[in-house]
């Protein structure tokens, strides 16, 4: 087995723990709208996608239906599937380490993966499983933490807490918008989202606003 690089090992556990720690909002946010602990640990479990799991609890808590926060999350995890095709010719896993690495295929170890790339395959392959697991192991720790600390509260409504599914969705994309095309398309998914919103039931409007992402690809291949 090849010696993990120390710069990877130090990257990867600072963003797993980074990124971990939002983990405390889902499970804040998820109690506050109205899931059972037990489900908001099955949640974090087996989906573990943030931006999808935030999806879900945002939708189904404002009322809608579970389909529509099923297809609003599916939407948000399409991009997995992008990663995977990244990463499968590099890991070149099989059996059931093939699950776990479709598991943790997730933005997070994907980037520091393909940030380790100079130092070549083998940093690669620690980066990805490094932060991929890391992320997984504190999300969970800290959705738990998170849905106790609601629950003990009483009321999360009267803590505010019905505001951690925006705070923390914001806090995930904002940092993703780097450029005039990014900001952009993220403005006018907002609009078209708070336009729409007294018309169409919860959750539709998000669902709408992908459209939106067809339009701007096209108009960047023109």
């Amino acid at each position: 087995m090849s010696r993990v690089n120390r710069a990877t090992v130090t990257q990867s556990l600072s963003v797993s723990f980074t990124v971990g720690l939002y983990g405390i909002a889902f499970g804040a946010a998820s109690i506050a709208a109205g899931f059972s602990f037990l489900q908001t640990c099955l949640l974090s479990l087996i989906t573990f996608s943030g931006a999808s799991q935030f999806a879900v609890i945002g939708v189904m808590g404002a009322g809608g239906s579970a389909l529509s926060g099923i297809a609003t999350a599916s939407l948000l995890g399409t991009r997995n599937m992008l990663y995977a095709m990244r990463m499968a010719p590099l890991l070149k896993v099989r059996g059931f380490k093939k699950f776990i690495a479709a598991e943790v295929t997730i933005d997070e170890s994907t980037g520091v993966a393909i940030g380790q790339e100079d130092l070549g395959v083998d940093s690669m392959k620690h980066g990805f499983w490094l932060t991929g697991i890391g992320v997984y192991i504190f999300w969970n720790f800290f959705t738990v933490l998170g849905a106790l600390g609601a629950q003990a509260m009483g009321n999360p409504s009267a803590w505010g807490l019905d505001a951690a599914v925006p705070a923390a969705f914001l806090g995930l994309v904002w940092p993703r918008l780097l450029g005039n095309f990014e900001r952009a398309l993220a403005a006018s998914a907002l609009i078209v989202a708070v336009l729409l919103s007294p018309i169409l039931g919860a959750g539709l409007p998000i669902i709408t606003t992908a459209l939106l992402a067809v339009v701007f690809g096209w108009k960047v291949r023109q």
